[in-house]
Formats: structure tokens, C-alpha cells, sequence
């Protein structure tokens, strides 16, 4: 597969589109207080472990906007060029993501953040190994072949 391939872009693509759908929400103070809000309903209603999201100051919601802003815009970057370099770059972010979602949940955090663990580090795998796999050929060639 060549790092044009057309399944690597549909996978770069897919990822974007994810991350532009959870995201948006967190893109305004509004928003992010509303989703935040659920979520700790959802921790509560569920009786999950960990500490439950505590309500957010507006400092808090600054922050929490200022992540939902920047990683929408990523993602529409991504759709609009859906390149390995890009997903590349998405993989690594990806891997930086899942380690501060491991550390909180090890810190005692909401076990909600589980299900966002495990749907960023499925995509992480996804989509690096789409792109592995397009490293390893040029051209048709396998790199291992040369």
C-alpha cells in the first residue's frame, strides 16, 4: 500500500470524522458545561467508580474550550487532507491522549473516561497501522524486498 493509498485516507478520514463529532461539543464554554454535566449524570447514574467530574469554573471551561477548539480544528484539517503525514502526526497525539486518560484513571478518575480510552486507543491502532503498513511499501515494492 503506498501512503496515498486510498484506504489510508478513508482511515485518516474515519478518524477525523470521530474526533470532529466528539469534539465539537467541548468547542464552547456552553457546550463543554453541558457535556461535562452528562457526564457526571452518567457517572452518578451508573454508580461507576473513581471521583466524578466535579462542576467546572469558568476558568475550568476556558481550557476545557480552549481543547475542544484547537482538536476541531485539527480534525477538520485532517478532513480536508486526510494524509499520512497527518494521520501520522494523529497517531502520536492519539498515543499522548491514551497516556493522560491512563494516568487520571490510575489517579482515581470517573471510569467514563474508560470508554473514551478505549475508543482513542483503537483508533491509535487503526490508523498506525495503516500507516505502518503503507511504510513498508513504495512503489509496490515491499521495503523488506529491497
Amino acid at each position: 500500500m503506498n501512503p496515498d493509498s486510498p484506504l489510508l485516507r478513508r482511515v485518516v478520514f474515519a478518524s477525523a470524522l470521530y474526533d470532529f463529532v466528539v469534539t465539537v461539543p467541548f468547542a464552547t464554554p456552553w457546550t463543554a458545561d453541558a457535556v461535562l454535566s452528562s457526564i457526571r449524570s452518567l457517572h452518578h447514574a451508573l454508580g461507576l467508580g473513581g471521583e466524578a467530574l466535579p462542576a467546572f469554573t469558568s476558568t475550568h471551561l476556558f481550557f476545557v474550550a480552549l481543547f475542544g477548539t484547537i482538536v476541531t480544528l485539527w480534525s477538520v484539517v485532517r478532513l480536508v487532507h486526510p494524509t499520512a503525514f497527518n494521520g501520522a502526526i494523529d497517531t502520536v497525539g492519539r498515543a499522548l491522549f491514551s497516556t493522560w486518560m491512563a494516568w487520571s484513571l490510575a489517579q482515581g478518575a470517573t471510569r467514563v473516561l474508560v470508554v473514551f480510552l478505549v475508543l482513542e486507543l483503537a483508533w491509535m491502532f487503526a490508523q498506525g497501522g495503516v500507516i505502518l503498513g503503507a511504510r513498508r511499501w513504495r512503489g509496490g515494492i515491499p521495503a523488506t524486498a529491497r
